[in-house]
């Protein structure tokens, strides 16, 4: 029987604030995830990259589950641009000071902890599970951006990991078409914190619209598609508020309360008595802020999941979304959230306006959200799969026979 698990996720330490700097949906993922298999009886470790200096090396959480966090020869914040170079070194000391071989499955998370993956498989067997949370040939597409190594990486990885966990279709679609009919892929959503479960919809009724942004302030996150459709929006009626939570504390000016990236203030001239930058919150407070919102919004350029949309549809919340990647199947258009085209502000507009005018429309999107979430972001149910793909990798004499 697997008991004992061994998460690596190079960059997303799970405990680290969300909304700063590498710190958003593959961290939570992994805290709530280790969290849930604990709670089935596993003992779960996450190694991560040691990027703070104030935390401990060791440090528990979730009852049964440690963060275990390796320094590679730089206990400091490193982009994870610049990653792949300490992986060696990141290995070296993590052989060192981790009994690798104790393991029953390793699963990773994000390619540069897959390739981490397998050289634990080479040297031990051990069977590898493996996330993606991003492709690297999603984001080419999405900016254009051609990362030839990492491409490369992506291919060997998904080729060789005995188990593929893909969160939408969408991405299991993508992976197949990307890595070949090597890749064994099992579709498994995402779930949402208790916190956004037990909240409702309190979106406050004939005040202005409220809508809500989360996550860095990244261009291809969209930020900057939201905050030229909000000035679009306000051309109709200025009877509506734009509330953006993440990003990293040092990235907002203390004074002024506004970020210090020249474009991020350039877009929201003119209009800063209506939009308000809250830096990162932890999940209570933003299960609060959705609850509050007459929307949110995910304008992002690409994403395998999402997990921001989840959330807010957890709160009872409507979600309008980018019509790209796994947000496709985490938003259903017109029935939990509207979707719309990516990098496009007159579009976006259109939604926010529609959902800021027709309230019982909104209130309508936000039951039906709230209904499927419940149903499909259910972190119970998500370990119990997950957990069961274990037991087949664990239980299976030839990996290679191990198939979706």
């Amino acid at each position: 029987m697997c008991k004992k698990v061994l998460f690596i996720s190079d960059h997303g330490d799970p405990l680290a604030k969300l909304g700063g700097k590498q710190s958003g949906g593959q961290n939570n993922y992994v805290r709530q995830l280790a969290e849930a298999l604990a709670e089935r009886g596993l003992h779960v470790d996450v190694v991560t990259h040691w990027s703070d200096p104030d935390t401990p090396q060791i440090e528990r959480f979730g009852g049964t589950c440690r963060v275990i966090r390796i320094a590679a020869g730089c206990k400091e914040f490193v982009p994870k641009s610049d990653m792949l170079q300490l992986l060696p070194a990141f290995y070296k000391e993590m052989k060192s000071i981790i009994d690798l071989g104790t393991y029953d499955v390793v699963h990773t998370h994000y390619w540069l902890s897959g390739l981490l993956g397998l050289m634990i498989r080479n040297d031990f067997g051990t069977r590898i599970v493996h996330t993606s949370h991003s492709l690297g040939i999603a984001k080419a597409k999405a900016t254009g951006q051609v990362e030839e190594a990492r491409l490369r990486a992506e291919k060997e990885i998904l080729g060789r990991a005995d188990r593929v966990i893909a969160t939408t279709p969408t991405e299991k679609d993508m992976i197949l078409d990307f890595a070949g009919m090597r890749s064994s892929v099992s579709v498994v959503s995402i779930g949402v914190d208790r916190s956004f479960e037990k909240s409702a919809s309190a979106a406050a009724k004939g005040g202005p619209a409220l809508f809500v942004y989360a996550g860095r302030f990244e261009e291809t996150k969209g930020i900057l598609t939201l905050l030229r459709a909000f000035r679009l929006l306000l051309r109709h009626s200025r009877n509506a508020r734009l509330i953006l939570a993440g990003g990293a504390a040092e990235d907002i000016d203390p004074k002024s309360g506004l970020p210090l990236k020249a474009r991020i203030r350039k877009a929201v001239a003119g209009v800063e008595d209506q939009v308000t930058f809250l830096g990162p919150l932890g999940q209570k407070e933003l299960a609060e802020l959705f609850c509050r919102a007459t929307a949110v919004i995910v304008p992002s350029y690409y994403e395998s999941f999402g997990m921001v949309a989840a959330e807010a549809q957890a709160c009872g919340t409507p979600v309008i979304a980018s019509e790209v990647g796994g947000l496709q199947d985490v938003v259903q258009d017109g029935r939990t959230g509207l979707l719309v085209s990516a990098k496009n502000p007159a579009d976006l507009s259109r939604s926010m306006r529609r959902i800021a005018e027709d309230p019982e429309f909104a209130d309508r999107l936000g039951r039906q959200a709230q209904k499927r979430a419940r149903k499909v972001f259910n972190w119970p149910a998500i370990a119990a799969d997950i957990h069961e793909i274990y037991e087949v990798l664990y239980r299976a004499e030839d990996p290679v026979s191990v198939g979706d």
